[in-house]
């Protein structure tokens, strides 16, 4: 945060510049300003700033260096991305199947595409916004050139079944749009090509990735160019590029610690909106989903004017489409998950949140809600019954019997039907969890990868309080 008198909620647009990116970006700028083509001396040391960013990048990515190209943005990464691997893949054919809630970028390419006589298939998700893997294998075919999903939504904070459904495309080449989760969780397995982009992270604005997997055809839709293996054209910021990759590997090494953190706080918000303000709906995933990232929609509010209302109370946030919201037309992300699309807030937590922030928050949003409702003159009541509550218990690098009495100490801070979820990476947790439900006569829902919580390990348990 910038001053204690206001609130940046938005780091799903952009994310403040981490203090490590600040600190690579004035060293390289003093080291690494020459050309990185050249063969004199500060040539060769921005060339060996640059290699070592793009191993950096590589290593955190799953990738080799030689798979890993710097772009402008994450917007032109996907761009060259997917056209690049269509033109490779022509002999194929020229079908293109992607989801509904895809980033705009996504979906104008495939409009280019579709426009000069490519076809596309546009797979819908459900209504918490995600993909059937199986639905959207089944709409592969055999001229498919290429496959687009994105890691985790961009509106809602949805993570999407990546690994499960590239399993199940054969030799399509799946593009995946990593550009929401790159930074907070491990890049999912499966890809063929990824793309990210460094501000999402806190790295500098300017400096977008695109790894395309050895032996994926791909042919730039641009004219050649010898920079960046031949898929990006034009002379690279090395500078932007060395503060990017050293930004990066300080969110990672941050990321399991803050994601418990943040995860808790956005469960706080999820959980009290619909208690605090009236006719409100909270989408996306309620469990497989981002740490940091909430969206709810509140009816009969214009969801600009209600922007405006927590701007002046000192709070930013985003409603609808990061990338469309000016353009004043619906989110295609919600409607394509059926769900409210007037007055959409999107509230995404940087790191560094603390309890006392959510709270003010959460103390503004309902007078600024009330204020904006107020020249309809409705009558509007949040419900008298407290809300179904979650409880989210780390009990990862314990052993069993601790995670079950972390269990057993903490179940009774969530109301019946209520659901406490228990993360744990001891594998007798597997067996004990749901022998300790069928004793105490409580519902055991399963378990999910506990990565849906931001871990890098483990499985999160599911226990339905009945009473």
């Amino acid at each position: 945060m910038t001053s204690t008198d206001s609130l940046y909620f938005d780091v799903a647009s952009t994310a403040p510049l981490h203090p490590v990116a600040r600190q690579a970006l004035t060293a390289a700028l003093e080291e690494g300003w020459a050309d990185p083509a050249r063969l004199y001396r500060s040539g060769r040391q921005a060339r060996m700033l640059l290699d070592a960013a793009r191993e950096t990048v590589a290593e955190l990515i799953g990738a080799r260096p030689d798979e890993v190209s710097f772009t402008t943005s994450g917007t032109q990464a996907v761009q060259l991305g997917v056209l690049g691997a269509l033109r490779g893949r022509r002999r194929t054919g020229r079908h293109l199947v992607h989801s509904a809630v895809e980033h705009s970028s996504v979906l104008h390419t495939a409009e280019q595409h579709e426009g000069a006589g490519g076809e596309v298939t546009v797979v819908p998700v459900d209504r918490g916004g995600r993909v059937d893997a199986e639905r959207f294998a089944a709409a592969v075919r055999p001229d498919t050139a290429l496959a687009v999903l994105q890691s985790a939504n961009h509106e809602v904070g949805t993570v999407q079944p990546v690994a499960e459904t590239a399993a199940l495309l054969g030799e399509v080449p799946l593009l995946v749009d990593a550009a929401q989760s790159i930074g907070r969780l491990p890049a999912p397995d499966g890809w063929s090509l990824l793309t990210a982009s460094a501000h999402k992270w806190g790295g500098p604005a300017g400096v977008g990735v695109l790894a395309v997997r050895k032996g994926v055809r791909f042919n730039s839709a641009l004219p050649a160019d010898e920079r960046e293996g031949g898929r990006v054209p034009g002379y690279v910021n090395v500078p932007a590029i060395v503060a990017a990759a050293a930004s990066l590997r300080a969110v990672r090494a941050e990321a399991e610690t803050e994601n418990a953190r943040l995860h808790a706080l956005v469960e706080r918000i999820r959980t009290r909106v619909p208690h605090l303000v009236p006719e409100v709906e909270v989408v996306g995933d309620p469990v497989r989903r981002l740490p940091h990232l909430v969206t709810f929609s509140c009816l009969y509010v214009d969801g600009e004017v209600l922007l405006g209302e927590l701007d002046r109370a000192g709070i930013a946030v985003s409603s609808g489409s990061s990338c469309t919201s000016s353009t004043l037309t619906p989110s295609h992300v919600l409607a394509a998950m059926g769900v409210l699309t007037e007055g959409n807030v999107r509230v995404s937590l940087p790191p560094g949140t603390t309890g006392a922030q959510v709270d003010r928050f959460l103390a503004v949003l309902p007078e600024v809600v009330a204020r904006v409702r107020a020249p309809l003159g409705l009558e509007l009541t949040v419900p008298s019954d407290p809300p179904t509550g979650q409880l989210v218990i780390d009990a990862l690098g314990k052993r069993c019997p601790l995670p079950v009495i972390e269990l057993a100490k903490r179940f009774g801070e969530v109301p019946p039907g209520g659901l406490v979820v228990v993360l744990a990476d001891d594998e007798a947790a597997r067996l004990d969890i749901p022998a300790w439900c069928e004793m105490r006569g409580q519902a055991y829902e399963g378990e999910t990868p506990a990565s849906a919580y931001g871990a890098d390990r483990g499985f999160a348990y599911s226990v339905r309080r009945v009473s």
